[in-house]
C-alpha cells in the first residue's frame, strides 16, 4: 500500500479577516448576549457543519409533533426524484385527524404535491397518504423513517407516525432536528417548497390548482427565513424548526415546547449571524509538488479542485488547519485533472470542509529507449 504523506499547516496569515467555529455539541462561548428562549429544548446550528452555537436540553427525548414531516417530506420528494408517480387517494390514506390539506377519496394527486401539502399547510392526510403510497403502511414507512435517521445520525429519534400525531414511542431531541433540518434543506426541491409563503397546488383528479399559504411565520417576519416548518399537539406544545440565510452563512433553529417560539427563533437567529461568519478556503493554484515515479517528469503540481467555504467563529480563527493527504509518490502516467489526494479544513479535529487534489497537467510516462543488442535482434526478426 503507498504510504499517504500528511501534512497540518496553520491557516491564520491566510484568512485575514475569517473566523473559527466551536467544536460539535458544545454550545457557543458565553459572551453576554446568549439568547433567554422560553422553548424547554432548543438548538442553534450551522447548516454545513453541525456546529452547535447556542442549546438548551438539546438532548432531551420530547416530541415533535409536525415538525415530524420535515422527514416525511424528504423522503416523499426522494422517491418523487425517482418517479413522480401519481397516488389515487383512498379511504385509508385520509382517516386521519387534525389538520389536512383537504383530500378526498377518490382523489388523484402526485408526490410532490403531497410533500408540498406537508409543508404548506401541514396535512395529516398528506402524510398518510404518501407513507401508504411508499410503502404499503404507515408502520412500514416509519422504518423507512428510522432508517433515514440514523443515517442522518440522529441517535435519540424514534418515528412512529408519519404526521407526528401523539405516540408514546414517537419522539426527537431538539439536536436531532437541527440535524434533520439542515439535510432536508440541501434538497433543492424540499428547499424550494419550504420557502414559498404561498403556492398553488396541482391536482390531477379533479384537475384543479388549490393555493396554500405556509404556516411558518418567520418568512415573512424574519430576513433571511428559507423554512422549514411549524409542529403543534396538546402534549408537544409549540414546535418549530427554521432555516435562515444571510451572507453565505446557513443556520439551522430548532424549539421543542415554546411557548414564544417566534421570538424565540429571532433571538437565536440573531445571535448566530452575530457570531458566525462564511470563510473562503482557496487553494485552487496550490501548486504542491508530488514526485512521480517512471514520468517524463519527476515531479507533478497538484491543486484543489474548487474553492471550498465553511461557517466559522471569529474568535477562533488561529485554530484552523488545514491537512494534505497526498500519497508518498504517483506511477506515470498522471492524467490532467486526476484525483490524487485530499485537502481537509479542521479545527480541534473536526471537518469544516474537503476538497479532492487534482493533477494539474499530464506527466507522460517515459519511453524506454532500446539498447543497441535489443535493436540488433530486432533487424532479424
Amino acid at each position: 500500500m503507498v504510504a499517504l504523506l500528511k501534512k497540518r499547516i496553520k491557516l491564520c496569515a491566510l484568512l485575514a479577516a475569517a473566523g473559527i467555529l466551536t467544536s460539535a455539541g458544545t454550545p457557543a462561548a458565553a459572551n453576554g448576549g446568549e439568547p433567554s428562549v422560553s422553548a424547554k429544548a432548543a438548538v442553534l446550528m450551522t447548516a454545513d457543519n453541525s456546529t452547535v452555537l447556542y442549546e438548551k436540553a438539546a438532548e432531551e427525548k420530547l416530541p415533535m409533533a409536525s415538525t415530524t414531516k420535515i422527514m416525511t417530506a424528504l423522503l416523499t420528494l426522494e422517491a418523487a426524484q425517482a418517479e413522480d408517480r401519481q397516488v389515487k387517494i383512498t379511504d385509508e390514506m385520509v382517516r386521519v385527524e387534525g389538520s389536512s390539506m383537504g383530500l378526498k377519496p377518490g382523489n388523484v394527486v402526485t408526490l410532490t404535491a403531497l410533500a408540498q401539502g406537508m409543508l404548506l399547510c401541514s396535512g395529516n392526510d398528506a402524510a398518510n397518504a404518501a407513507a401508504i403510497a411508499i410503502a404499503g403502511s404507515t408502520e412500514e414507512f416509519a422504518k423507512l423513517m428510522n432508517q433515514r435517521a440514523k443515517q442522518i445520525g440522529m441517535k435519540n429519534t424514534n418515528f412512529v407516525t408519519p404526521s407526528g400525531l401523539d405516540d408514546e414511542n414517537h419522539y426527537t431531541t431538539a439536536y436531532d432536528m437541527a440535524l434533520l433540518g439542515a439535510c432536508a434543506m440541501e434538497n433543492q426541491r424540499f428547499r424550494e417548497i419550504a420557502s414559498q409563503k404561498s403556492m398553488q397546488v396541482q391536482f390531477v383528479e379533479p384537475d384543479m390548482k388549490y393555493t396554500f399559504g405556509n404556516h411558518n411565520r418567520l418568512l415573512t417576519a424574519y430576513e433571511g427565513c428559507i423554512g422549514v416548518k411549524t409542529g403543534f399537539t396538546k402534549k408537544s406544545g409549540r414546535c418549530l424548526v427554521s432555516c435562515a440565510e444571510r451572507d453565505g452563512v446557513r443556520l439551522v433553529a430548532v424549539t421543542l415546547n415554546a411557548p414564544d417560539d417566534w421570538n424565540d427563533h429571532k433571538a437565536m437567529l440573531d445571535y448566530g449571524f452575530s457570531k458566525v461568519k462564511q470563510v473562503s478556503f482557496d487553494d485552487t493554484a496550490l501548486g504542491l509538488q508530488v514526485p512521480v515515479v517512471g514520468g517524463v517528469r519527476d515531479s507533478i503540481s497538484v491543486n484543489g479542485a474548487f474553492t471550498a467555504g465553511a461557517s466559522v467563529l471569529a474568535e477562533e480563527e488561529s485554530g484552523i488547519e488545514k491537512r494534505i493527504e497526498v500519497p508518498a509518490f504517483l506511477y506515470a502516467p498522471v492524467r490532467k485533472g486526476q484525483t490524487v489526494g485530499k485537502l481537509t479544513y479542521e479545527i480541534n479535529g473536526k471537518v469544516l470542509a474537503s476538497v479532492d487534489l487534482l493533477a494539474g497537467e499530464d506527466l507522460p510516462a517515459q519511453i524506454k529507449q532500446k539498447s543497441l543488442w535489443e535493436r540488433f535482434l530486432d533487424w532479424f526478426r
